[in-house]
């Protein structure tokens, strides 16, 4: 396992770029930290899911930029507006146009995905990379999610070949907007 700061992380974007296409890794975000792989990659996905423990829940994704959003989902006038909010600390829950642009596992066959775009630098690498990333909390489902590297769990530290560290975070999950239905909810965690 190897612990990269933002510097390391720019300096080294192919090596990145390298694991989130084959493997699965942990990340900050503006809110807590996550894990996650590359979200059109199926067998990737099947791998978060067995290190959290989570079989039967939806996986949100961190989109690559607005431009993916507005490609991919159903937007309503609602909805354009959360969109404007971005980036920040919310989960948009957003209904999907025909064709599904994520693995089928991410959001189980659902019409609807959790899109997230967060107000921190591995925004600007997401985008980089030009494809969606899986963004659940970096814990096994249950326990406490992760604000700081003593927070991680050994089960999941040994599973990532890579965690991108920037200190702690204190912070507490991004609020779900749901956004697919008549009417607007939100949904704090």
């Amino acid at each position: 396992m190897q612990v990269l700061n933002k510097d390391e992380v720019n300096l080294n974007k192919d090596q990145i770029f390298h694991i989130l296409r084959t493997g699965t890794f942990v990340y900050p975000t503006d809110t807590i930290y996550g894990i996650g792989c590359d979200a059109t990659n199926q067998e990737l996905v099947q791998k978060v899911r067995e290190i959290k423990n989570r079989p039967h829940q939806p996986f949100s994704i961190i989109a690559p930029n607005k431009n993916w959003i507005k490609t991919h989902c159903v937007l309503t006038q609602e909805a354009e507006e959360w969109i404007e909010k971005l980036p920040g600390p919310y989960t948009l829950i957003l209904k999907l146009k025909k064709e599904s642009p994520v693995a089928q596992n991410v959001n189980l066959g659902m019409d609807t995905l959790g899109v997230r775009m967060p107000n921190h630098w591995i925004q600007n690498l997401v985008n980089e990379y030009g494809k969606p990333i899986i963004t659940t909390s970096a814990n096994a489902s249950g326990e406490n999610f992760m604000t700081s590297l003593d927070d991680l769990t050994p089960q999941v530290k040994k599973e990532v070949p890579l965690i991108i560290y920037d200190g702690e975070i204190k912070g507490r999950p991004s609020t779900l907007v749901h956004l697919s239905e008549e009417k607007v909810t939100l949904q704090k965690r």
